[in-house]
């Protein structure tokens, strides 16, 4: 599965209210506050997993808590998958702008001696 079938088998399990603020027939806006606060919700979680893991492991990773933190990291992921989808924007050609930007930044840092 590429990352464009799955944002669209993503937004298939969306089950919130319509993302739309109406003024009769037509939408005048989307609202994205459902998927972008839950982003934060998740990413939080995974943070916190990490932060749990120093506070009471010394840092190491154990297989139950990687098991957790991948499950959270999913949540994120089809969180990010669902905005872009109400931007109408697909994964794929915002991965390879990504990219792009991230080589022109590293060019920009190797040429200034910066690592």
């Amino acid at each position: 599965m590429n990352i464009n079938e799955y944002q669209l088998a993503a937004h298939g399990f969306a089950d919130y209210t319509l993302p739309f603020v109406t003024e009769g027939e037509k939408p005048t806006r989307i609202d994205y506050c459902y998927p972008v606060m839950g982003l934060a919700e998740e990413a939080g979680e995974v943070s916190g997993k990490f932060a749990k893991a120093v506070r009471d492991n010394g840092g190491v990773i154990s297989e139950e808590r990687k098991t957790e933190i991948v499950k959270e990291l999913g949540d994120v992921c089809w969180f990010v998958a669902e905005i872009c989808t109400l931007q109408c924007k697909y994964g794929r050609s915002n991965a390879e702008k990504h990219r792009q930007t991230y080589i022109k930044k590293r060019t920009w840092s190797y040429k200034r001696g910066r690592r």
